[in-house]
């Protein structure tokens, strides 16, 4: 096997818990996005490959970042990114980060705290906001508000799919000293049900990530983009109605996703919010979060 296409999931970024590319952005900009998903996808997919052991998945995660800068033709996202970056005179930067990521979900399997939690969100969620917001020119006083919302879109995930990292990866994203603290056991994330102790840490740390997400919420207002403000203020609302979630269910054994009609509400609700924001010259619906 040569190709790292060929150990890619089946996932699309028609599947992703937020929009990608979706055709609230401009459709100049759409190629070069997908571009980067492929890429980021493929890395992602072979980080979390059941059946690759660790030497391997690195050794492909290293063979996409050569390509990526050029040192060789034979993986198609890498090629392809390359080209598309190129193209715009974009450097590879916020692609190299994420690899960064990827290679810690291969090396590193638990987290001591919150601010370790956060450095991984650093490398595997901050840099896509990034990018998109190079992309469109933004100015990078965005990142701050960006990097918020992209690290809580993260760890939403992260509680989202506790039960699923554990058993399938062995990957645990729970801080130790938030488990620590209410006497929650890792072991206990195989079970179907969270026990008492585990369901508040878990939704102890929905409510920190609500924080969190708060400081995102200006992020839409920010951005001198008016397609790129329609999809943010989306994407917001799609985070925020899973942290609501998140802070009164069980991830192990209730729905915590959004059905594709609560998608659409969601997206209706969003973009006509921010579109009489915008017409009206307000400023951010919400203001910022204190800092978690």
């Amino acid at each position: 096997m040569t190709s790292a296409s060929e150990l890619r999931s089946g996932k699309t970024h028609r599947d992703e818990n937020f929009p990608v590319a979706s055709w609230i952005i401009h459709p100049r900009h759409r190629e070069l996005i997908l571009s980067f998903y492929n890429f980021v996808r493929t890395a992602d997919d072979i980080a979390d490959h059941a059946m690759l052991d660790a030497p391997t998945k690195l050794s492909f995660l290293d063979l996409l970042e050569a390509e990526l800068l050029g040192r060789g033709e034979t993986q198609a996202e890498a090629v392809n990114l390359r080209k598309a970056l190129a193209a715009r005179g974009m450097p590879p930067r916020h692609a190299l980060d994420l690899l960064t990521a990827f290679r810690m979900d291969v090396t590193k399997l638990r987290y001591d705290d919150w601010d370790e939690v956060i450095h991984y969100c650093r490398y595997s969620a901050m840099p896509v906001g990034r990018f998109m917001l190079d992309v469109h020119g933004e100015s990078t006083s965005t990142w701050p508000a960006s990097d918020a919302l992209c690290a809580g879109l993260q760890i939403n995930n992260h509680l989202q799919d506790c039960g699923k990292d554990y058993r399938n990866l062995n990957r645990v994203y729970l801080p130790r000293d938030a488990l620590d603290a209410v006497g929650a056991k890792v072991d206990e994330l195989g079970l179907l049900k969270s026990s008492p102790a585990l369901l508040k840490c878990l939704q102890d740390l929905a409510v920190r990530n609500d924080v969190l997400l708060g400081q995102g919420r200006p992020l839409a207002a920010e951005v001198k983009d008016f397609r790129l403000g329609l999809e943010v203020s989306v994407i917001q609302s799609f985070a925020d109605r899973i942290v609501a979630m998140l802070k009164v269910r069980d991830p192990l054994s209730e729905r915590v996703h959004l059905k594709p009609i609560e998608f659409m509400f969601a997206s209706v609700g969003a973009i006509g919010s921010e579109i009489m924001r915008r017409s009206f010259g307000r400023g951010p619906v919400s203001k910022p979060a204190p800092r978690a």
